[in-house]
């Protein structure tokens, strides 16, 4: 099987508008944010950067089978090829993936890249040992397409891990302000889609994501709150105040496993 279940859908409104969003300002967010991403030579979480060596969710992937769900420009998949992982780097904007090669190229990394939604990905049943994501596709597309994807790509065995907002982040977001406030201005049955200035993301509440989770298959072993060291700055700033997200947790991590 290589994609989407088997099933040729036609293509939804929020890919469509991410894709749009996406390639016009690819080049603006690469600017702005690419030296936050990699500056710091090696993979870090979230918008903080929390060191993968601290926080342990992908452990050792050297010879491991890598798919970097919603990629952007790999950055990433860079670092994690030089740790001896054989990564590939899936995104739904072409001018990230264009980003991606100038930098892989700067890099002197080869890996695939695959222009595709990670809601229908044209790779086939049991490719990878690690599916992942910081941010990137389980922020912006449709969780009930995506884990069952994540899921279907992994061998038995394999890690799928990924970080995006919380939904106490979503439920605090204020349309007015556009900021994230100390108060409750959504309702927490209500997440699902989430759309501001062009760009549509997804969030469920806890309940539901353990939900799909388990009717996919998967086993969770951890839920990680990311909280920013003290001190800690970020190109970020407009998505969550660092006074924020040192009292509530504003992204964190889910580390899932595919049973043998």
């Amino acid at each position: 099987m290589t994609g989407g279940q088997g099933v040729d859908r036609a293509v939804a409104e929020h890919v469509r508008m991410n894709r749009r969003s996406w390639n016009a300002t690819s080049d603006g967010y690469q600017e702005e944010h690419g030296s936050q991403i990699s500056g710091r030579g090696e993979p870090g979480w979230g918008v903080w950067q929390i060191p993968e060596r601290e926080l342990g969710i992908l452990g050792d992937v050297s010879g491991r089978d890598v798919l970097e769900f919603g990629c952007g420009a790999a950055q990433w998949s860079i670092l994690l090829a030089a740790r001896g992982a054989r990564p590939v780097g899936l995104d739904l904007s072409d001018r990230q993936l264009w980003h991606a090669r100038r930098l892989m190229a700067a890099a002197g990394a080869t890996f695939p890249l695959v222009h595709a939604s990670a809601e229908q990905v044209p790779l086939r049943d049991g490719s990878f040992d690690v599916v992942f994501c910081d941010h990137g596709a389980m922020s912006f597309a449709d969780p009930a397409a995506t884990v069952p994807e994540a899921a279907r790509l992994l061998r038995p065995g394999g890690l799928f891990a990924f970080s995006m907002g919380t939904p106490i982040l979503d439920v605090c977001w204020s349309d007015e302000s556009a900021s994230v406030e100390p108060r409750f201005h959504g309702d927490y049955f209500g997440l699902r889609r989430l759309e501001f200035q062009g760009e549509v993301t997804f969030q469920v509440p806890y309940g539901e994501w353990i939900r799909l989770f388990r009717a996919s298959g998967l086993v969770i072993e951890d839920l990680v709150e990311l909280r920013p060291p003290e001190g800690a700055s970020t190109t970020y700033g407009s998505y969550v105040p660092y006074a924020w997200a040192r009292r509530w947790p504003a992204e964190h991590i889910w580390k899932l496993r595919k049973p043998v």
